[in-house]
């Protein structure tokens, strides 16, 4: 019922959306003593007309990159396509080869858009790949289950479609399956393990400083999880009757944690459009449009992920396997080791990331590097200007010294 409750009322809001979007084209603009209600009645028909999520990726949008003092195009190209993911490879048109780098985005309700501003930067000096997940609901049931080990596989299967020499960049949740793909193909001697490993913002031991989220994780058995925000996806999708954790449960969860930022934030929004503030109103509908589509979980992966990473910590205990065999990251001899973190980080905190250290132990001294940026939180590690100037240089610098 809870999917079909939400999908009831989204149906419900869409003609005030529809009535809305034509308002704001056919609405005449008044001049005189009427001009400014005309901008607020201008205002409100826009903020309504944006109520609403989105269920389809966003574009990267990112067509050219600064390369060398001149601007090389960027082309999106799948370089494989599997049921529940693809390796998305961003080619550049230039013949200098550069270090292959493959971005390990999260699966926690956004598409992996939200590290449109990641990629832009790591495109300067590197060759680009993306696990680019897709949403649950658009999966046929024929298709299988999708869970934490799945998670794994994939990377590893991209890892291998990459070839030999390439690195991987954890990001937040996917730390964890990172590492443990990383583990399971130097156990193997695989010819595609990483030069390098970076893990940045990741529960790798939730143990350690635990914020908001470890709480909610834990102060609930997994039985409620699976009574209470698990749903089946109604039948009008291709994936209709899997069971999902859906991305607008998510979206509302980490609304929740800022819910007076983002009122704040949508009234300055608001306000720029009154005031005519086209450029600053639309930073602020550019960020929103991204965090709001929203993608869905399967329940396997959501509940393993509940379970295995914040209930048990299983990869910091040692009780993590896969396909039946333990994960040890003590089987990590040549892959360099950089972890990531941010001072003011309420997602994941201090400690948990920096905790892959003391896991790779067989990696020489020389092969491991921590780096905490004091003066950012969970998204500031991966996007923004510290993310660009501080940040890259060192992930940048550890990949370099590894080709």
């Amino acid at each position: 019922m809870l999917y079909a409750g939400y999908q009831g009322l989204d149906d419900f809001i869409a003609p005030f959306r529809i009535a809305a979007m034509q308002g704001i084209n056919f609405m005449p603009r008044l001049g005189g003593t009427f001009a400014q209600l005309s901008r607020h009645n201008a205002a409100v028909l826009e903020m309504v007309s944006r109520f609403r999520l989105s269920h389809s990726r966003p574009a990267f949008g990112i067509n050219s990159v600064r390369v060398d003092n001149r601007d090389v195009p960027v082309v999106e190209e799948v370089a494989l396509d599997l049921p529940f993911g693809t390796l998305l490879h961003f080619r550049k048109d230039m013949d200098t080869p550069q270090p292959k780098v493959l971005v390990t985005a999260p699966l926690s309700g956004h598409f992996a858009t939200l590290l449109a501003g990641t990629v832009k930067v790591l495109l300067r000096d590197h060759d680009v790949y993306v696990t680019d997940w897709k949403n649950a609901r658009d999966v046929p049931l024929s298709e299988g289950d999708f869970g934490i080990e799945d998670y794994i596989t994939y990377v590893i299967r991209f890892l291998e479609e990459i070839g030999p020499g390439a690195h991987i960049l954890g990001v937040c949740q996917p730390c964890v399956q990172a590492l443990a793909a990383v583990a399971v193909i130097s156990e193997e001697r695989n010819p595609a393990t990483p030069l390098s490993m970076t893990l940045m913002a990741g529960p790798v031991d939730v143990r350690e400083s635990p914020t908001m989220v470890n709480d909610l994780a834990n102060e609930k058995p997994i039985e409620w999880f699976e009574r209470n925000v698990i749903a089946r996806v109604p039948w009008r999708y291709a994936g209709a009757g899997r069971k999902v954790y859906p991305g607008f449960v998510q979206l509302t969860a980490f609304m929740s944690m800022n819910m007076d930022r983002h009122r704040a934030t949508h009234r300055r929004l608001y306000d720029h459009i009154v005031a005519g503030e086209t450029e600053q109103a639309r930073k602020i509908k550019e960020f929103y449009d991204e965090y709001f589509a929203v993608l869905d979980l399967t329940e396997e992966f959501y509940i393993e992920t509940i379970e295995r990473i914040f209930q048990k910590a299983e990869l910091a205990t040692g009780a993590l396997t896969y396909r039946g065999r333990k994960v040890d990251p003590g089987k990590i001899r040549h892959t360099a080791l950089l972890t990531v973190e941010g001072g003011r980080d309420d997602i994941c905190g201090l400690g948990q990331t920096s905790a892959a250290h003391d896991l790779c132990c067989s990696l020489r001294p020389h092969l491991k590097r921590h780096h905490l940026q004091a003066n950012v939180g969970h998204y500031g590690v991966f996007n923004g200007r510290k993310w660009e100037n501080e940040i890259y240089p060192v992930v940048r610098n550890m990949i370099l010294a590894m080709e």
